[in-house]
């Protein structure tokens, strides 16, 4: 199911789930290298709630600092992007706990957060993705071997494209990796695929209309994502309309091979010559601040960021109660 047409009226109404206020816990920060982005994330997501009158607490939350998970409330909202957020070492303990939550299972989070592993679910489905390697300590000189230059060069395990690099000089190729695998344990090398940079968001079960992003930078690194103030986002996008529609659909598809649920954004680059499309990752924790993408698609298709709030803590309560709330 595609966002054209889906009646998002469903779930447009911005009123408090079940007809009352809600006592929300929303968790940003962590420990990972994400946690800045994190807390401006968590920050929005509370100022959402609050403005739709419900009772919020906003807390940073860690490995060792749980006790926000001790607050009686209705609804934790994980606003937590990277590691220990998004991976799903959090989501376990909510599970263990008992909570309702927003977003995906420990599992989902698990296989979207290990890029290698997400890529092989996505070709196991039909999903066209860049050819890839893993380099860790003992594999890096059969890893970078048999590569063609450009490649990409980044963390298995990480997000807001930290330490991802395109590599274009082969002297420069295997520190690249190295300094991955030194800091992280292991690399992601990917094939670089020239052309257009679009990202799709699903929302419950629709997807929303692809989003190119353009900037001034070599890719939509860390910066651009979240500091600069002249990235470019576009719908309308200089590409066939059967095209974006296998885009949104094929993004759907991702979305559910993974397991994940609520919301997530899938990520693409596309060759405008050939027109081939390749997926590149699925965020299971998309950003939710002033820049971030899935509160625009949401917002083109009628969905301000309180209602798209409201949502997923709608959808995390029917998901604890079975439905029967």
């Amino acid at each position: 199911m595609t966002a054209t047409g889906v009646g998002f009226s469903a779930f447009l109404g911005e009123r408090p789930a079940v007809g009352r206020r809600l006592a929300v816990t929303v968790l940003a920060g962590g420990p990972g290298g994400e946690r800045e982005v994190s807390l401006e994330s968590g920050r929005a997501v509370a100022e959402a709630l609050r403005a739709l009158g419900h009772q919020v607490f906003l807390n940073d939350i860690a490995p060792d600092q749980l006790a926000a998970l001790a607050r009686q409330v209705d609804c934790i909202f994980v606003a937590l992007h990277g590691t220990f957020g998004e991976d799903g070492q959090l989501q376990q303990i909510l599970e263990e706990r008992g909570l309702a939550y927003t977003g995906s299972g420990p599992e989902a989070c698990r296989l979207a957060m290990d890029k290698a592993a997400a890529k092989a679910r996505f070709i196991e489905a039909g999903l066209p993705t860049p050819r890839f390697a893993v380099a860790a300590a003992g594999t890096i000189d059969e890893a970078v071997a048999c590569w063609t230059l450009p490649v990409v060069v980044k963390p298995v395990r990480e997000g807001s494209s930290l330490c991802c690099r395109i590599m274009r000089e082969t002297a420069a190729l295997r520190p690249a990796v190295e300094e991955v695998v030194r800091r992280y344990g292991d690399c992601l090398i990917e094939e670089y695929i020239p052309g257009l940079e679009l990202t799709v968001g699903i929302l419950g079960d629709a997807a929303l209309d692809p989003l190119e992003i353009r900037t001034r930078r070599e890719f939509y690194d860390y910066r651009a994502k979240y500091l600069d103030d002249d990235t470019i986002y576009d719908f309308e996008i200089d590409l066939p309309s059967d095209l974006l529609g296998r885009l949104r659909d094929m993004s759907l598809t991702a979305h559910r091979v993974l397991g994940c649920r609520g919301f997530s954004r899938v990520d693409w680059r596309v060759n405008p010559e050939t027109l081939r499309p390749y997926i590149l990752e699925v965020n299971v924790i998309p950003g939710l601040t002033s820049h971030s993408l899935l509160p625009k698609a949401a917002a083109r298709m009628g969905l301000s960021m309180a209602g798209l709030c409201q949502f997923l803590i709608n959808d995390g309560l029917q998901r604890r109660c079975g439905g029967r709330c």
